[in-house]
């Protein structure tokens, strides 16, 4: 006989003949963590030195014909281990005699173990700390870390717009032309934290505050300053505003360096999707799908309308029109162009992202110069091909007009004169007795 069937244990590796002996064993060594990492290593299809060590001891037994239920197991130890014949067959005859006959026969001839429950929980301790360092590897993705640190970017902003909003109001009772002079929230809260009273914001002033700021912006508002129809404010107020500005302030700083990480992070997880639409809508797009394998693993079709899930199920729901986009809305040549283009605009962009993510993601070529050349070649081509919107189609001109008829109008009166008022119920006078 000279085929052998080769069946990885949580303990061990077993080999039996076709006849279910055992020809050769070989039982794990060390700790329980270098036991549960042999283990993964054989999940993963990868040989590992015990089983290239027991099948070289079979070959020169005589043994030419090794069978495993793994395929990806067989194919790599096929390429290691020469002059013999490894192939995968699932269930194996081997493995279905180990598995049918392993309590009252093999538990004992090959680990030693009189009981099941001595066994059981042996392999109870091993493949927990097994499971534990699957979490811990999975928890260490690059790729999870900026999906958070997107998402606490999202944070910071909503958090800010909501205290510039209150420092708006807050502050507006004191100077509230400055309300409609400034519209950038940054530069507002600047300059309620650093001149603070209105009698404060100068030529010079507000120059030192805004540094790109023109000279006549900064007039326009010093003279509002002057002739401002606020309320005096007490030192005692503005430092409570200025103590809350000072909070917005640190929230833009932090809010700034979450960016820059993100960028550093994305230069090294993702590149060819951060070249593509740059590294916040690309971070984005890793969140939403809930990582970058998983994003590399999506058609181009469900990263177009990534986002915008809810609108998608209520328009299989309804019947009605599906979005053309999600998040990517937020990419400038779909945001800037006409409303007739940004579908097809969309979906060039999320074929080229599919590309984009499967190259970071398996291969990590560089290859998004050549994605973003052929990606601006098409948008040039939908721009010139359709720069005119398209003619409404007629059954929608024939509903328009129904949905328009449906509607119920008043009748006027003739001569257009106006209803007149309800009379009043007629009394009839008391009867006498």
């Amino acid at each position: 006989m000279s085929t052998v069937y080769i069946i990885p244990d949580v303990l061990g590796i077993v080999a039996l003949d076709e006849s279910g002996n055992v020809v050769g064993k070989v039982l794990y060594e060390g700790d329980d963590v270098t036991i549960a990492q042999k283990l993964t290593s054989i999940e993963k299809g990868e040989p590992i030195p015990e089983l290239i060590k027991l099948v070289e001891d079979l070959k020169q037994k005589g043994y030419k014909t090794f069978i495993l239920e793994h395929r990806e197991l067989a194919r790599n130890l096929a390429a290691q281990v020469r002059d013999v014949e490894v192939r995968s067959e699932t269930p194996s005859k081997g493995g279905l005699m180990y598995r049918e006959h392993f309590e009252d026969r093999y538990m004992k001839e090959v680990f030693g173990f009189e009981n099941w429950a001595d066994y059981y929980k042996r392999v109870f301790e091993i493949t927990t700390i097994q499971t534990r360092l699957k979490l811990r590897k999975a928890a260490e993705k690059r790729d999870l870390f900026i999906a958070n640190a997107v998402s606490a970017l999202d944070d910071c902003d909503k958090m800010m717009n909501l205290m510039a909003s209150r420092i708006r109001e807050w502050y507006g009772l004191h100077f509230p032309e400055l309300e409609e002079l400034v519209r950038d929230h940054r530069d507002y809260v600047r300059l309620v934290y650093e001149l603070g009273h209105r009698s404060n914001f100068t030529v010079e002033n507000i120059k030192k505050v805004i540094p790109n700021i023109s000279e006549e912006r900064a007039r326009k508002i010093a003279e509002a300053a002057e002739k401002s129809v606020g309320a005096e404010i007490a030192d005692f107020d503005l430092s409570a505003i200025k103590a809350y500005a000072r909070i917005f302030i640190t929230a833009l700083e932090a809010r700034r360096k979450l960016a820059e990480y993100i960028d550093e992070a994305m230069k090294e997880v993702a590149p060819n999707i951060r070249e593509l639409v740059g590294s916040l809508l690309g971070a984005r797009l890793i969140n939403l799908a809930g990582g970058l394998l998983k994003l590399a693993l999506l058609p181009a079709s469900t990263i177009q309308v990534l986002g915008a899930e809810k609108a998608l199920f209520r328009a299989l729901r309804t019947g009605g029109k599906p979005p053309k986009h999600g998040v990517i809305f937020q990419f400038p040549e779909i945001f800037r162009a006409p409303r007739w283009q940004r579908g097809k605009i969309a979906r060039a962009l999320a074929a080229k992202l599919a590309i984009a993510a499967r190259a970071d993601a398996f291969t990590g070529n560089f290859i998004a110069p050549k994605l973003k050349e052929e990606l601006m070649k098409r948008i040039q081509e939908i721009k010139t091909l359709y720069a005119k919107p398209p003619p409404r189609k007629p059954e929608a001109k024939a509903a328009a007009k129904m949905k328009a008829a449906a509607k119920p109008r008043a009748k006027p009166r003739a001569g257009g004169s106006p209803p007149p008022p309800p009379k009043a119920p007629e009394r009839k006078p008391p009867t006498k007795r």
